[in-house]
């Protein structure tokens, strides 16, 4: 016959461990899994916190190497800005359209010898010899017939007599339009 056991206490914890045999070894279970969780979560902790404090040294770093917000420019001087405009007017002189129009106007019996634009009064200053008066004149009224010019005079001419073949040197001025 099976023992019987015959127990009128009231049941409590304590009793049902002491009397069931695989309480204890849950318990054990447990204990070996909490034990690898706790020194995994301490092991978190301080990844996090050195985490933490990388974080903390690199925006320290980069608020130190911001730039820091710059003082306003200093007002550039009446002269300053005149000459940078008179160097900017003379860069964006229309190079190209000046002398293909130029070009387009001198006849085989007219030699160009220099061109001298001025960009701030918009006008070129043409030096030009011809072998004579008629090819001179011809020259003039070819640039006066040119889209690209308003106004173009004969500013003065001379006859080289030196030369052997006695050229007329002379120079026209020729005021060119805002926009050909």
């Amino acid at each position: 016959m099976k023992k019987v056991r015959i127990d009128f206490a009231p049941p409590g914890l304590r009793r049902a461990l002491f009397r069931a045999p695989h309480a204890w070894s849950a318990i054990a279970a447990a204990l070996v899994l909490v034990v690898p969780l706790a020194t995994s979560a301490l092991h978190y902790r301080e990844e996090l916190r050195e985490h933490e404090r990388r974080v903390e040294q690199v925006e320290a770093r980069t608020r130190a190497e911001a730039p820091r917000p710059k003082a306003p420019p200093a007002p550039v001087p009446a002269a300053q800005a005149g000459a940078v405009n008179a160097a900017v007017l003379q860069l964006n002189l229309p190079w190209r359209g000046l002398h293909d129009a130029v070009q387009a106007a001198t006849p085989p019996t007219v030699a160009l010898l220099a061109l001298e634009p001025d960009a701030k009064k918009r006008s070129l200053r043409i030096t030009a010899e011809a072998k004579g008066s008629d090819d001179m004149i011809a020259y003039v009224e070819a640039l006066q017939r040119l889209d690209w010019f308003d106004a173009v005079a004969l500013a003065r001419h001379e006859i080289n007599e030196q030369d052997p073949n006695r050229p007329i040197r002379f120079q026209v001025d020729a005021q060119w339009r805002a926009a050909p």
